[in-house]
C-alpha cells in the first residue's frame, strides 16, 4: 500500500502563509441548523493547500507535481499499464495528453487529484458541497482556472439526497447559489446565455455507473462530454461496480486530465487513492478521534441459530438470551442517565436469506418468539449471563478500551427484566403482527400483553412473509399510515429490535444500535463490505443533541458542564460501544483485520503515561469564554485587513444595495450593520485596514458575506483556570509506521522503567535491613538494576532519520519520544521541529548546572503541547483570517513556590515578527494590565502567567516586544525568580 504522500505533503504547510484569498473562506457554516465539524473543515484546509500548490505555486505542472512528490519520498511503480487493457485505443485517441511507452503511461500524467478516505457517516456530502462553494470561490477570485464542475456518484438515491443537501446549502444565503443541471443537458445549458447572477456556480451531475465509453439511452459516452479534459470532477463512492470499476476509473481520469479529479470514498483499493490522499478520516480515525461508538467484537459466535444441523432448544435459547441480556443491561445504563442524554438502545439483526423456507431470518423470529411467550428457565438463563460476560470480557477495535460489563447488574437481571426492556411488556404474551396500510417493506409486531410495539422487520417486500411465515397469527392493519422505520430515530419510538437484509443499511442515518447481529453474512468479499459499511452506519452518536462526539471528548472541549459529566460518566461507555455479534466470529474478525491492514500507522499511545509523580500535584491551565462584546465593538485593536481596491468595491456594493436589502439578504443583526455604515461612510480607520500590496479579491459579494461574518465573531476573554484533565492528549495519539514498529515497544518499555527505580532501590535496602539478603545480593541486584536503567535509547530508521526516546522526570507524560528531522513522515505527534529538540536538548543542559534557577521552586513540570490535538491556548486575532484563533505554544511549564504559582509558555519556533506581535498582542490582552502582569488568585494561590519567544538568533524586535524574546535557556526564568 502507498503512503498519504499527498496528506504529508499538506500538512506541512503552515495554512496561515497562504495569501488571504485563499484562507478567507468560512468553512464551518453549511446551513441555518448545519456547522461542520473540524475534521470536516480540515479535510477542506488540506484540499484549498493542495490546490494553491499545484495551481499557484506550480502552475498546474503536473511533472512539477510529481516532483514534489518524490521530494517526499515518493518511490512506487504506479505507472498505468496497457498491455491487454481495453482501454489501450481510448488512450490512444488523446496522444495529446497521454505520452504511451512500452504500453506503459507514466503516474504523472494522472497526478491532478485528490482523494479523500472518509469514513461512512462522516458527512462526506457536507465536505463535497462546501467544496463546491470553495471551487466557486477560487474561480470567482481567479485564483484558479474557470471550468466545468461534474458531480458523479454510483445510486439514482445518493443523487437525491445530493440535490436535497444542495437545497439546504442554497436556502441558507451562503457565498455561492449552486445550480445543479443533469449533464445529458450539457449542451443545452452550454449554449443557455441566460443572465447569471455574480455568485451563481453551475454545477453537473449524473450516476457514475452509467458513464461508458459507449452511448445508450440512460449509459453515456463519456467522449460525448469530453469538453477538453477540462472538468474538476467530484466522484463519490464512485469505484463502486465491480467489473467496470479499474475501466469507469480510467474515464473519470480523462475528463479531467485538464482539471482536477476528487475522489471520496469511506474503501479505498487503487494505490493511485492512496498516494494522492490528501485527508484520512477513514473508520479507525473517526472513532479513536471520538466522533463513533467503539466497537467490540464478540470472542463467539452465533451459529447455531442459522445452523440446518440438528440443535437443542436450550442451545438456540441461550444465543439469543445473551443478545437480549446485553440489551437489558445497556437499557438499565440508559435509564440512570436519564432522558436528557444519549439515545434509546438498538437491536439490528441483519441476515443473508429472508423468503426461504428456512430463512435466516424466520429462524431468528422463532428463538425470539419463544422467549416472549414465556418457554425459558432460569437454568437456561443463568447459562446465557455466564457465556455473555465470558464473550464480552476484552478490548474494542481501534481504542483498546477494556470493556465493562458489570457482573452484578448482569446477575441481578431476570426474564422480567428482558420483557419489559425488550418486549416493552411486563408479562408474557403471544406475537401479534401489525400492517401498515400500503407499505409492503414493513411487519410490526407487538405482545398481546402490551400496547407497545417492540419489533420491526425492514425487507424488500413483506409479502411472502404474510402468506407463508405469518399464517396462524393475529395480523391487525394501522390506522396510521405512517412508516415506522423513518420513525426510528425520534425519541417516542417503541421499536427495540430492527430485523432484515441489506434493503435498509445504505442512506439509513441513526444513533440508536448499540448492537448488531449478522446471521450467515460476512463470508463472501462482497458481504464484507457490507459489514464494513453496516459498521460504519451502526457507530454514529450524538450524546447531547447536535453534539456528535462521545462524552469524554465533548468534556474535554467544554461541551457539557462539570455536573453533568461526573454524574454520567461512569455509566456510559455500554450506549457508546457498539457490540457486534456474528455467525463465524472469525469473518467479523477478518472483516475488521481487513480494516486495521489499510492502516498506515501504528498506535503507540497505550505506552505513553501520565508521570507517576504527578498524582499529588495541581497543573493549571487558563479557561476561555466567549465575550459580550462582537468584534465590530473591538474596532480600535480588531480591523479587518482588505485590499484598498476591494474595499472602495465592497464599499459601492454596499451603498447601492442598502441597509435593508443588506439586513435581509445577509441575515446580519443589527450591530453589525452600524458598524457597517461607519465603516463604509464614516471612520473606516476604525474599522478596517487598508493594504494595497495584498492581492484583491474582485468579489463585492464574497467580500461582504466575509466581512460581516468577521464583525458576527465574539472576542475571547479570560473566564478561569481548571485543573489539567484531558486538554493535553497528544501523546495517546501517537503513531509510527507499521514498517517502523521493528522492536520499539520493547525500547519504550526499558526507559519507561526508570520511574520504577527509586521505589525498586528503596525495596532492596528494605530487604537488605531486614535481614532478608545479603550485603552481596543487595549489591548485585542494584548493579544489575543499573545496568537494565535505560535513560535514554535512539534507534535509527536511515539516513537523518533516528528517533530518540527519553526519560525527562519533569515532563508531563513518560517517556518523551523526539527525532531531529522534522520531515520524518513515519511518526506523528512527537517533537520533531528542529527549534522544539533544541530547546529540550538546552534544558536538559541548563538542568546539569548546580546554580539552575529551577531548584529554587518547590516543584515544576513542563509539557509539550500539540497544536493538532490538545486544547491549552491563548486566542489572539489574525488578521490574515480576520478572525480570533488559538496560539499553541509548543511547550507549557507548571512552577510553584509556597503560595506563588506560575505558568509560563515558551514557544522555540522562529516566527516573523508581524506573526509574532499578533500572539503577543493576543497575550498581553489577557494576562497583563497596562502592561503589568495580572495576578490570578486559585484556591489560595497567586498565579501569574509568563509568555517567552525562545530564538538562539540575536533578534531586535520594537522595545514594547522585546522582554518576550528570549535567546539563552539561562535567562529564560529570570523574570519568574525576579
Amino acid at each position: 500500500m502507498s503512503k498519504l504522500y499527498l496528506q504529508n505533503i499538506v500538512e506541512s504547510i503552515v495554512w496561515e502563509n497562504l495569501p488571504a484569498e485563499w484562507i478567507n473562506l468560512d468553512l464551518a457554516k453549511f446551513s441555518q441548523n448545519k456547522t461542520l465539524f473540524d475534521y470536516q473543515q480540515q479535510s477542506l484546509k488540506n484540499a484549498i493547500k493542495a490546490l494553491y500548490k499545484y495551481y499557484n505555486d506550480l502552475h498546474a505542472d503536473k511533472y512539477k507535481f510529481f516532483e514534489l512528490y518524490q521530494y517526499n519520498g515518493f518511490s512506487e511503480n504506479l505507472d498505468l499499464d496497457l498491455k491487454n487493457n481495453k482501454n489501450k485505443k481510448i488512450f490512444e485517441e488523446y496522444d495529446k495528453d497521454y505520452t504511451i511507452r512500452d504500453d506503459r503511461i507514466e503516474f504523472y500524467h494522472f497526478i491532478n487529484r485528490m482523494s479523500f478516505w472518509m469514513a461512512t457517516g462522516s458527512g462526506k456530502t457536507l465536505v463535497i458541497v462546501k467544496l463546491l462553494e470553495i471551487l466557486g470561490n477560487l474561480i470567482s477570485s481567479n485564483q484558479i482556472p474557470a471550468k466545468d464542475i461534474l458531480f458523479l456518484t454510483y445510486r439514482e438515491d445518493l443523487i437525491e439526497q445530493f440535490k436535497k443537501h444542495i437545497e439546504e446549502f442554497n436556502y441558507s444565503n451562503n457565498s455561492v447559489f449552486i445550480n445543479l443541471f443533469d449533464l445529458k443537458n450539457y449542451d443545452s445549458i452550454k449554449r443557455d446565455n441566460r443572465l447569471r447572477y455574480g455568485n451563481e456556480l453551475t454545477v453537473f451531475y449524473y450516476r457514475s455507473d452509467l458513464i461508458s465509453d459507449e452511448q445508450k439511452d440512460k449509459i453515456i459516452d463519456f467522449r460525448n462530454y469530453d469538453n477538453s479534459g477540462n472538468w474538476y470532477l467530484l466522484l463519490d463512492e464512485a469505484h463502486k461496480g465491480e467489473k467496470e470499476d479499474s475501466k469507469r476509473q480510467q474515464f473519470y481520469s480523462i475528463l479531467s486530465r485538464n482539471g482536477f479529479l476528487f475522489n471520496f470514498s469511506a474503501t479505498f483499493t487503487d494505490q493511485i487513492d492512496f498516494a494522492t490522499c490528501v485527508f484520512n478520516f477513514n473508520l479507525e480515525k473517526f472513532i479513536t478521534n471520538g466522533y463513533g461508538k467503539q466497537i467490540f467484537i464478540s470472542k463467539s459466535d452465533i451459529s447455531n441459530i442459522s445452523s440446518r444441523n440438528e440443535f437443542t432448544e436450550e442451545e438456540k435459547k441461550i444465543i439469543v438470551l445473551k443478545i437480549l441480556l446485553l440489551y437489558a443491561f445497556i437499557s438499565k445504563q440508559k435509564e440512570i442517565i436519564g432522558d436528557k442524554f444519549y439515545h434509546k438502545p438498538l437491536i439490528i439483526t441483519l441476515v443473508n436469506s429472508v423468503n426461504t423456507e428456512d430463512s435466516d431470518l424466520y429462524l431468528f423470529f422463532k428463538e425470539i418468539e419463544k422467549i416472549a411467550s414465556g418457554q425459558g428457565d432460569n437454568e437456561i438463563l443463568n447459562k446465557a449471563k455466564e457465556k455473555l460476560l465470558t464473550e464480552t470480557d476484552g478490548t474494542c477495535e481501534f481504542t483498546n478500551e477494556v470493556i465493562s460489563i458489570n457482573e452484578d447488574i448482569i446477575n441481578s437481571l431476570t426474564y422480567y427484566d428482558i420483557l419489559k426492556n425488550v418486549f416493552n411488556a411486563e408479562t408474557y404474551g403471544r406475537i401479534e403482527v401489525l400492517k401498515i396500510p400500503g407499505n409492503k417493506q414493513e411487519i410490526v409486531f407487538k405482545l398481546t400483553s402490551s400496547e407497545r410495539p417492540f419489533g420491526l422487520i425492514k425487507i424488500g417486500d413483506i409479502s411472502e412473509w404474510l402468506k407463508n411465515k405469518l399464517t396462524g397469527y393475529e395480523i391487525i392493519e394501522t390506522f396510521d399510515n405512517e412508516s415506522i422505520f423513518t420513525k426510528l430515530n425520534k425519541n417516542d419510538s417503541d421499536i427495540t429490535i430492527l430485523m432484515g437484509s441489506r434493503s435498509f443499511y445504505e442512506g439509513w442515518d441513526s444513533n440508536r444500535p448499540n448492537i448488531i447481529l449478522y446471521i450467515n453474512i460476512g463470508k463472501g468479499s462482497d458481504s464484507r463490505k457490507f459489514v464494513l459499511q453496516s459498521i460504519g452506519r451502526g457507530v454514529r452518536i450524538e450524546p447531547i443533541t447536535n453534539r456528535r462526539k462521545r462524552i469524554q471528548f465533548l468534556y474535554n472541549n467544554n461541551e457539557i458542564n462539570k455536573e453533568d459529566f461526573n454524574q454520567i460518566k461512569n455509566y456510559v461507555q455500554a450506549l457508546e460501544t457498539l457490540f457486534v455479534f456474528g455467525t463465524k466470529a472469525k469473518n467479523l474478525a477478518e472483516v475488521i483485520e481487513t480494516l486495521k491492514e489499510e492502516k498506515q500507522e501504528e498506535l503507540l499511545g497505550d505506552l505513553f503515561e501520565i508521570n507517576p509523580d504527578l498524582i499529588d500535584k495541581l497543573l493549571l491551565i487558563p479557561v476561555y469564554k466567549e465575550s459580550e462584546k462582537i468584534i465590530a465593538e473591538e474596532r480600535e485593536t480588531i480591523k479587518f485587513l482588505i485590499n484598498s481596491s476591494d474595499y472602495q468595491k465592497v464599499k459601492e456594493y454596499f451603498n447601492y444595495l442598502g441597509y435593508k436589502i443588506v439586513l435581509i439578504k445577509y441575515q446580519c443583526n443589527v450591530s453589525v450593520l452600524n458598524a457597517l455604515k461607519r465603516g463604509f461612510n464614516g471612520c473606516a480607520d476604525n474599522y478596517f485596514k487598508l493594504d494595497s500590496q495584498i492581492n484583491p479579491i474582485k468579489n463585492p459579494d464574497l467580500l461582504l458575506r466575509t466581512i460581516i461574518s468577521h464583525f458576527e465573531n465574539k472576542v475571547k476573554e479570560f473566564n478561569t483556570f481548571k485543573p489539567l484533565q484531558n486538554e493535553i492528549i497528544h501523546f495517546k495519539s501517537i503513531r509510527i509506521s507499521k514498517d517502523k514498529l521493528d522492536d520499539l515497544r520493547e525500547k519504550i518499555e526499558k526507559v519507561k522503567r526508570v520511574k520504577d527505580r527509586d521505589g525498586l532501590v528503596a525495596a532492596l535496602r528494605e530487604r537488605f535491613e531486614r535481614g532478608e539478603i545479603s550485603l552481596d545480593d543487595y549489591t548485585k541486584q542494584i548493579e544489575e538494576f543499573a545496568l537494565n536503567l535505560v535513560r535514554e535509547t535512539e534507534i535509527s530508521y536511515g539516513a537523518n532519520e533516528n528517533l530518540k526516546i527519553k526519560y525527562l522526570a519533569n515532563h508531563y507524560y513518560i517517556p518523551v519520544a523526539l527525532t531531529e528531522s522534522d520531515t520524518a513522515v513515519y511518526i506523528q505527534h512527537i517533537i520533531k521541529h528542529p527549534s522544539e529538540v533544541y530547546f529540550i536538548n538546552e534544558l536538559e543542559n541548563y538542568l546539569q548546572k548546580n546554580d539552575n534557577k529551577l531548584k529554587n521552586f518547590d516543584w515544576w513540570y513542563f509539557s509539550k503541547i500539540d497544536e493538532t490535538l490538545d486544547e491549552v491556548f491563548i486566542p489572539y486575532y489574525n488578521p490574515k483570517l480576520n478572525r480570533i484563533v488559538k496560539f499553541k505554544p509548543d511547550f507549557i511549564f507548571w512552577l510553584k513556590k509556597d503560595s506563588s504559582y506560575f505558568i509560563l509558555f515558551v514557544d522555540p519556533k522562529s516566527t516573523e515578527y508581524t506573526d509574532a506581535f499578533r500572539k503577543i498582542d493576543g497575550y498581553k490582552k489577557i494576562f497583563e494590565s497596562h502592561n503589568n502582569l495580572r495576578i490570578f488568585n486559585y484556591d489560595g494561590l497567586q498565579i501569574k502567567v509568563y509568555l517567552k519567544l525562545f530564538n538562539t538568533q540575536i533578534l531586535t524586535p520594537p522595545e514594547q516586544y522585546r522582554s518576550f524574546w528570549c535567546n539563552d535557556i539561562n535567562n529564560l526564568f529570570d523574570d519568574i525568580i525576579n
